[in-house]
């Protein structure tokens, strides 16, 4: 059946005059930025009303520097976190409580030219040394062989950006975050996102199930459906690889004529954010983003892409076996990123914009339709 007809817009809805229209679809590329899926996530603002809205968190203490100077189209290093708090309304969507950690770690790399983009997740499992990182006022002790996401439980963003660049080297520019409310409302707002489920889910310890087959998600199943990792091979990598493709599947969808030509909708997936996204100070206001958006208007789908950074289990028998160790190979990766070369022989496969799902062999590994 086709879709219901929206309804009109309330009395109280806030109506678009036409010659903001143009501004509007420009900023709608800064959600290519989110991840949150997921990841999250990031943000779409166009009213300078949802100002107040974005938090703007502690500044960088950065452990590296930055190889050059920062331009209007130089290439950018993003990191996207997406909290795992249940403390937002409807955020409850399984038995588990969430402790504030970085459910979801994707650094964006936007290329010098602001043509193409590329995201790395970055498993929460993985065991890194973690540096001194400051905390507000307060300093939060380095310590090794740690989990990826506790950096975020004890110091925030701030503190998973200091770990970042020390495990990396990368120099981050900027950072987001974002909450599962904010996550369920961008899918509400654009009418949903389409997913395909190659076998159904039946994921008893969250109470989460899916029927096999295409399907439209609203916020709430969409949550569950990229949150969920019991029922399928892989846990959390599997779930990371069904997160990538959801937040492909949905930048089509904000980009899809269908979006860009209702600014009802557009505002609506601005106002989604509000209250549930906090940002390094440097992108904390609607004009600051506005501008990076329209520096990005010129990527499209086929060159916005999504890999996970490499990792392989700790032998059986080790005192971390069940954790996850980056590989040689990932060193590689870092340094691609630090060139602002593209992804080469690690993009082989890859989810993207164009190709939700990736390589038939990635889609059949990780739970997705080929």
């Amino acid at each position: 059946m086709p879709d219901e007809p929206d309804a009109p817009p309330s009395p109280e809805a806030p109506r678009v005059p036409r010659r903001h229209r143009r501004a509007i679809l420009r900023v709608i590329i800064v959600a290519e930025l989110v991840i949150a899926m997921v990841t999250a996530a990031t943000v779409v603002f166009a009213y300078h009303q949802i100002d107040s809205g974005i938090t703007a968190g502690e500044s960088i203490d950065h452990q590296v520097k930055r190889p050059k100077p920062v331009l209007d189209t130089s290439e950018l290093n993003i990191l996207v976190m997406g909290s795992d708090t249940r403390d937002c309304e409807g955020c409850k969507i399984d038995t588990e409580s969430g402790e504030g950690g970085s459910d979801t770690t994707i650094l964006i790399h936007v290329a010098d030219g602001r043509q193409s983009a590329y995201g790395i997740s970055i498993p929460r499992d993985t065991l890194v040394d973690r540096p001194d990182c400051a905390n507000g006022s307060e300093t939060v002790p380095g310590a090794t062989d740690v989990q990826w996401n506790e950096a975020f439980a004890l110091g925030g963003p701030e503190c998973t950006v200091a770990q970042l660049e020390a495990t990396t080297g990368i120099y981050v520019d900027s950072y987001v975050t974002l909450n599962f409310a904010g996550f369920k409302g961008m899918v509400d707002a654009v009418h949903g996102v389409e997913v395909c489920i190659p076998e159904p889910i039946d994921d008893e310890k969250a109470h989460i199930h899916f029927d096999a087959g295409t399907q439209t998600l609203d916020g709430d199943r969409a949550l569950q459906y990229v949150r969920q990792r019991h029922s399928t091979a892989n846990s959390d990598l599997g779930r990371m690889k069904r997160q990538q493709a959801f937040i492909a599947s949905m930048i089509a969808k904000v980009k899809s004529a269908g979006t860009l030509a209702r600014p009802d909708r557009l505002y609506n997936f601005a106002r989604a954010l509000t209250g549930s996204i906090e940002t390094s100070p440097d992108l904390a206001s609607a004009g600051k983003l506005v501008k990076l958006a329209m520096s990005l208007n010129g990527a499209d789908l086929q060159h916005i892409k999504f890999v996970t950074a490499p990792t392989t289990d700790f032998p059986v028998g080790d005192p971390h076996w069940g954790r996850l160790q980056l590989t040689p190979e990932a060193d590689q990766l870092w340094k691609r990123v630090i060139d602002d070369d593209p992804l080469g022989s690690f993009g082989k496969g890859a989810v993207s914009g164009s190709n939700p799902s990736g390589s038939k062999e990635e889609a059949a590994a990780n739970g997705l339709c080929a």
